[in-house]
């Protein structure tokens, strides 16, 4: 026996030892593509030495002696931190995802293809005016140079993905730039997704019941037409609209398609004397952030703010004269069309004069790891292009005999976005960035400025014409064969809203409503906020002034006016009634959390249990009201809509008729629907935290998820790779965090600001800006997640233009030589 343990014993000393040798040899290959910020390099495409000073936050300061050299070290700078991110953007944009993660990624590179992203890319990049394309062109060199230090020294393949696929790395060029843009564009529109929904909805609701769950505005009803009268032959499902691709899709559903937040103040209305611009944009969380901080030295004068790693620009930031912010304009872009095909000839759809004519078809190959390459026939109506039923599910809305077609304005093939972005960084006024911003063609976005001439707000993108008897106006899938379907040309950009120097001397945007106009004028019929706005509105009211550290408060503001709003709605028959419940009982667990809610701020802080009792109650009253009337689709209206519950508890119009449950004898009323509601949510919560109510965390729910897209799911290793943070805030609040809304953990942070900035022109250096990770996408490096700890704690770090400051705070400083100099 004692021969046998020591045999044990030796054998599992030997095991150990041989695991932490091959640990320490993993540790060894992964690492060494750990970038070294003091490292020199001689280079072949400069025109003369460049310094990247690298600050403490790893913020690389970028000096050289022309724009074109600036431009060949941002490009280079951004290969060195997020090479595997860049080379992942690109190969979405490019309908390549399968060849390195098998058919998983299929439905993916199939939409991406039939949108032809790259191609019309490709065919941008001369559209370009010179200055652009020679921004292009050095960042392209810069970035491929890096590449090749990669494919010639021993850097452990450029990152630590590269371990675990494939590690080959193509040239970059100025089309993947573009094509990028176009993908953001693909991410932060969500109307397509929502004329699937109100088809689907229209199709199981009368109009008045309709107008509650999907109002075209908060204060009116919709007069939305009946699907089937405009699409005949048309079913209610028996499903939900299902949105999801599978892993890596830009497509997701409508709630999460883009969102930011974007205030602005003269300098009458500073404290300070100067203007006054903050900015949050918010996109779902990765790890890293999709945000790279970056201060670019040109010609003009310096630039500084956040880029996205493989565009060559400063998309939000500030020069020393000007500051920018966007948010998403949630503009109609995009239309489904169904086109009929011929009985005869399904390669020919049917035209308003009764004639047929052919679809532009062409075939594409998609390579699929360990498996056969797949043949995609594309097809393109005058309209735009064919889509399969599953993407976005538009089966479940085209009858047999037709095809779906989307209308999207991101569709150019003269696509100058990214030229009204270079031009934009070089804009001394507020003047010159509206002029800019001309040329900008999706995504839509708001542009909010601030100079030393004032403020602006100014909706950049192209805002599709449509026929003023368009069938549906843009609300639903309409039928390609009436003459009034379809874009009928952009408006001239100065149709787009435009707000310059407001009366008041502030202005801001939630992704709340913007303009009242009628259609085809009217923008949009679905705006992203109705809460956030209020919120805003109440903090700026309480000033005269404003300073630097108001705006920032604002931006991280964790009061939900929702609850606020609500609670004491569809909580006016429960506060404080009844008899005292024995202890232990259900009644007592309710009035013990009525209790904690009735003295509840509306303040969202992750320390609190009353932010995870109103979510939970909200969440389960708006199942409770629509499952019975909507059945399977319910699923897609989980989400608490403030409006909606508004309605059915002030009996707007009727409202109240959805808190009966058809199915019982019974009537139920919205009291006893409100009640229910709440002990179902405190036997969910229970289950999960313990009969402890007051011992409760909203963070602990409540984490945000900067996961990362590719490892994030692998086991043990995303231990390493993701990034979880308890947070405050919620979906409602200025400092906002999208909750998941379904799955195990449905209150999980998914969505939020991944960047924050606030410029003060008053004293410019005294701006400051943060991201959600960090700089580095290498996670071995210590800058892959030092920014997100300072970022939920609602901080921030400066934001200088001056040389000095940079240099005394130089983390590492690295210096491009030209090869020809160093010859």
């Amino acid at each position: 026996m004692l021969t046998l343990f020591r045999w044990l014993m030796r054998i599992t000393a030997g095991l150990l030892v041989l695991s932490g040798l091959a640990l320490l040899i993993g540790y060894w290959f992964l690492s060494r593509s750990l970038v070294d910020y003091n490292e020199d390099f001689t280079l072949e495409g400069i025109t003369a030495p460049v310094e990247v000073v690298r600050n403490n936050d790893s913020v690389p300061h970028i000096f050289g002696q022309n724009d074109r050299d600036v431009y060949f070290a941002l490009g280079f700078a951004h290969a060195q931190d997020r090479l595997w991110q860049m080379t992942m953007l690109r190969r979405t944009a490019q309908g390549r995802l399968s060849e390195i993660f098998g058919d998983r990624t299929l439905a993916v590179d199939e939409l991406i293809r039939r949108y032809d992203i790259y191609g019309l890319s490709l065919e941008s990049v001369k559209a370009q005016d010179p200055e652009t394309l020679a921004v292009l062109e050095a960042y392209s060199a810069g970035v491929n140079a890096w590449i090749e230090q990669v494919n010639t020294g021993a850097r452990g393949r450029g990152a630590p993905e590269f371990w675990f696929f494939e590690p080959e790395i193509s040239a970059w060029a100025p089309a993947d730039s573009i094509a990028i843009l176009k993908l953001m564009a693909l991410q932060l529109t969500g109307m397509g997704q929502n004329e699937v929904l109100r088809a689907r909805a229209s199709l199981v609701l009368p109009p008045e019941r309709l107008a509650d769950i999907l109002p075209e505005d908060p204060t009116k009803g919709i007069t939305s037409p009946d699907y089937a009268s405009l699409i005949p032959g048309v079913m209610p499902g028996d499903k939900p609209v299902d949105f999801a691709l599978g892993p890596l899709s830009p497509v997701t559903e409508p709630a999460l398609a883009g969102a930011s937040n974007a205030w602005a103040a003269v300098a009458g209305r500073s404290a300070a004397g100067g203007a006054l611009l903050a900015n949050d944009p918010h996109l779902g969380f990765t790890a890293p952030t999709i945000w790279y901080l970056a201060r670019l030295e040109l010609q003009k004068g310096g630039v500084i703010g956040a880029t996205i790693p493989g565009v060559p620009v400063v998309l939000i930031g500030r020069t020393e004269e000007l500051g920018w912010g966007l948010t998403t304009a949630y503009l109609d872009d995009q239309d489904i069309v169904i086109e009929k095909l011929n009985p005869e000839n399904p390669e020919e759809y049917l035209l308003p004069d009764g004639s047929y004519e052919k679809f532009v078809t062409r075939q594409t190959v998609v390579r699929v790891k360990d498996a056969e390459p797949i043949t995609l026939t594309l097809r393109w109506s005058r309209n735009g292009p064919v889509l399969s039923g599953r993407q976005y599910d538009l089966q479940s809305v085209t009858p047999a005999g037709h095809v779906a077609v989307m209308s999207w304005t991101a569709l150019s093939p003269a696509d100058t976005s990214i030229t009204a972005a270079v031009r934009l960084m070089s804009a001394a006024t507020v003047a010159d960035a509206i002029e800019a911003g001309r040329l900008y063609i999706a995504p839509a976005q708001n542009l909010t400025l601030a100079g030393k001439d004032g403020i602006a707000m100014q909706l950049i993108g192209a805002m599709p014409i449509r026929d003023g008897s368009h069938p549906s106006q843009g609300r639903m899938p309409s039928p390609g064969w009436v003459e009034a379907t379809g874009f009928k040309g952009i408006f001239p950009y100065e149709e787009n809203p435009r707000f310059v120097n407001p009366p008041e001397g502030i202005l801001g945007n939630t992704n709340n409503k913007t303009v009242d106009r009628p259609f085809p004028r009217h923008v949009s019929f679905t705006w992203g906020d109705t809460q956030r706005i209020q919120a805003w509105l109440a903090l700026i009211r309480t000033r005269e002034v404003h300073t630097r550290e108001s705006f920032m408060e604002a931006q991280l503001d964790i009061v939900n006016p929702t609850a606020r709003l609500l609670l004491p709605l569809i909580g006016a028959d429960l506060w404080y009634t009844g008899e005292a419940a024995p202890t232990g009982t259900q009644e007592e667990f309710r009035q013990r959390a009525l209790k904690l809610l009735f003295a509840w701020s509306g303040e969202m802080s992750e320390h609190s249990p009353e932010p995870l009792i109103a979510e939970a109650w909200l969440s389960v009253l708006m199942e409770r009201l629509i499952q019975d009337e909507m059945g399977p689709l319910a699923q897609n209206f989980r989400r608490v809509d403030p409006v909606f519950l508004e309605r059915v508890f002030r009996n707007t119009d009727g409202a109240a008729v959805w808190c009966d449950v058809v199915q019982s004898a019974p009537v139920e009323t919205c009291t006893d629907m409100a009640r229910m509601a709440l002990d179902e949510a405190l036997i969910q919560l229970t289950e999960t935290y313990g009969r402890n109510i007051e011992s409760w965390r909203w963070g602990d729910a409540h984490q945000a998820t900067h996961d990362h897209p590719v490892l994030g799911n692998v086991p043990f290793v995303k231990w390493f790779v993701n990034i979880r943070q308890s947070t405050s805030g919620g979906n409602d609040t200025l400092m906002r965090g999208v909750t998941k809304g379904s799955g195990p953990e449905p209150y999980l942070n998914v969505h939020g600001a991944g960047y924050r900035g606030v410029y003060d022109f008053a004293d410019p250096d005294s701006s400051v800006f943060i991201t959600a990770t960090g700089q580095s996408g290498h996670p071995l490096s210590r800058n892959y997640d030092d920014l997100g700890e300072l970022w939920r704690r609602g901080e921030y770090i400066p934001m200088s233009l001056d040389r000095d400051l940079a240099n005394a705070a130089a983390a590492g400083v690295m210096l491009l030589t030209p090869a020809t100099a160093a010859e």
